[in-house]
């Protein structure tokens, strides 16, 4: 099919292809995408995603001294560790009774920003550009880049490209003048990471109480140069995706249901409000909605909630294709919260992991992965909640909440508005992100650049109230405090890649029971105990087939695109099985274009 065909509406006799994608090397545990493909409809009719990797964290956890528990679980993850250890020491802060002094909590939200910008960037432009660059397009849909070759970019007066196909091959890997740009941007993001957090990516000076990191002039003015170098790069990026992604709209009509699903977005909030946050169980509704990028749960384009309580009170993990047993029959560990609500059985605080390996079955249990889901009291329905890849959660949250209002971010009630400063050779810009019609592949793509726009932003505004407090002479950054016997904590955050939840039960001075909740479990969860499938699944199955190869040489870029879109990182190794025993195995390396093997 070319670029400017439209997809035949008549159906044909399907012609069934099993074809797996395992594994797609993940940053939490090892992936597997197995899906059947109608090559004569040009659809996936079927989809399941796996882990076949069991991590374990909850069960050693157990016994351990709880001021432990951020060093641990930053431990989780190799990459967004440190989202890891600031949400373990915001559960910390609430079991413990303890405030940071708020010179503590902007570093700490520094910190967070730059990891946003570093993450967001290498993901971007490093890996999920990847699929979108000349060298992919060219082998699966040559119609397309030609079109693009005559495709004048809207946005050429920002960043210098002429043509769409001339951004396309600045993402070539390993050659692409973006490509080499972002790593660049990289390591500076890194360093003003650093500057704030002791080390990338576990970090050193994070504690429960506050941090260790020494509040010197030079530390924000270090951190504040190295940002200033990178703002006409976020700007520039902006652009350049806008203009590919709208492009491809265009190019490829119906391209608006790869990777489409049910709008169900989960944000639990991220960036504290020094002023306002107290860590208090009791406070936490009021505090959370202060927070800079605002909690909510937003169902089919209505925002649902954005009290935090409410979120914490509707989380459940439910059992189904995972291999584990349940724990219902087991003795709760808590039973109402701090503030006298019930606590269900299957709420992270009373969850038992008992791990039960067994053989993979598809029509029984075939995942290490459990199914978090939200249950909403409206409709009786437990949720299968995503992230939007972290970003486009987060902006739409933000958005309909129109809560915050700084000098250079502001939330309308049906976009967000970003203002950068001049750099070195752009204007001071605004730039405006919209509510979608879509949750889909290109949506979550989309929002990555303005997330890195918001945090740059964000960062700013951080190092003024930062070097205000430093310059009146307000340098504490640690409060002291008691692990006291028994307490229940549970902090909220966001991780790079979306929705972060800790939970945490002291008994005895002792980790009782802890379970952290990262956004892979939501998204890349499989069939729960109600059939209901993952959002991984969700949204491959029944998405269209654009690539223009057939089943000998296909290479399954839309289904690819869906899945890096929720940002689960590009696989090292892809093996390939194509039905009728034929077995095709590929070895990639980091990204696209290097030696095939």
């Amino acid at each position: 099919m070319t670029a400017t065909e439209a997809r035949p509406t008549e159906r044909k006799p399907p012609e069934l292809v099993d074809m797996s994608w395992d594994p797609i090397t993940r940053i939490i545990g090892n992936l597997g995408i197995y899906t059947k493909i109608d090559f004569a409809n040009r659809e996936v009719v079927e989809c399941h995603s796996t882990s076949s990797l069991f991590r374990g964290y909850s069960v050693f956890m157990k016994g351990k001294d709880p001021r432990d528990a951020g060093f641990i679980t930053s431990r989780i993850c190799g990459i967004c560790g440190d989202n890891h250890t600031t949400c373990s020491d915001y559960a910390q802060q609430m079991a413990y009774g303890v405030k940071p002094p708020p010179l503590a909590d902007y570093i700490v939200n520094l910190g967070e920003a730059a990891e946003y910008m570093f993450d967001h960037t290498i993901f971007q432009d490093n890996l999920v550009f990847v699929d979108f660059c000349e060298a992919m397009v060219k082998a699966t849909n040559p119609g397309v880049l030609a079109r693009a070759e005559r495709t004048e970019a809207p946005h050429g007066d920002i960043h210098g490209y002429r043509t769409i196909a001339d951004i396309m091959r600045a993402f070539n890997p390993f050659e692409g003048e973006v490509y080499k740009e972002a790593l660049k941007v990289s390591r500076v993001t890194r360093e003003m990471f650093c500057l704030m957090e002791g080390r990338h990516v576990h970090p050193s000076t994070l504690y429960p109480g506050g941090v260790g990191t020494m509040p010197q002039p030079t530390t924000f003015t270090d951190y504040l140069s190295r940002l200033m170098r990178v703002i006409d790069f976020v700007k520039k990026a902006v652009a350049m995706n806008d203009d590919v992604f709208d492009f491809f709209y265009e190019a490829l009509p119906g391209y608006e249901e790869v990777g489409r699903r049910r709008i169900l977005l989960g944000c639990w909030g991220a960036f504290q409000d020094p002023t306002t946050v107290d860590y208090r169980y009791e406070t936490m509704n009021t505090w959370g909605k202060q927070m800079y990028v605002t909690p909510g749960i937003i169902v089919d384009g209505e925002l649902v909630t954005n009290n935090l309580v409410d979120i914490n009170l509707g989380l459940r993990i439910l059992l189904g294709s995972s291999y584990y047993e349940d724990w219902v029959n087991e003795q709760p560990f808590v039973t109402h919260d701090p503030l006298g609500n019930p606590v269900d059985m299957r709420h992270p605080w009373n969850q038992t992991t008992v791990p039960v390996p067994q053989k993979r079955d598809f029509d029984e249990k075939y995942s290490w992965v459990m199914s978090p889901r939200w249950y909403d009291k409206r409709t009786d329905q437990h949720l299968a909640l995503d992230t939007g890849g972290g970003p486009l959660a987060r902006l739409w949250s933000t958005a309909l909440n129109g809560l915050v209002d700084t000098p250079y971010v502001k939330a309308t009630g049906h976009s967000v508005r970003i203002s950068l400063p001049k750099g070195e050779s752009l204007p001071e810009t605004t730039l405006e992100w919209h509510i979608p019609q879509w949750s889909n592949t290109i949506e979550r793509d989309r929002a990555r650049p303005y997330f890195i726009a918001y945090a740059a932003a964000m960062a700013l505004q951080f190092l003024e109230e930062a070097m205000g407090l430093v310059r009146a002479g307000e340098t504490k950054v640690f409060q002291n405090y008691e692990v006291p016997d028994e307490a229940i904590g549970c902090g909220f955050h966001e991780a790079v890649r979306g929705v972060l939840s800790h939970h945490l039960v002291i008994k005895d001075k002792k980790i009782a029971n802890y379970h952290p909740y990262p956004p892979t479990p939501w998204n890349a969860s499989p069939r729960d105990m109600y059939g209901t499938p993952g959002p991984y699944e969700d949204a491959v199955q029944g998405q269209p087939i654009f690539e223009e190869n057939g089943p000998d040489d296909f290479k399954g870029v839309d289904i690819m695109r869906t899945v890096r879109s929720f940002d689960p990182c590009l696989p090292c190794g892809v093996h390939m099985y194509v039905g009728k025993g034929k077995t095709l195995t590929t070895l990639h390396s980091p990204t696209y274009g290097a030696n095939h093997g």
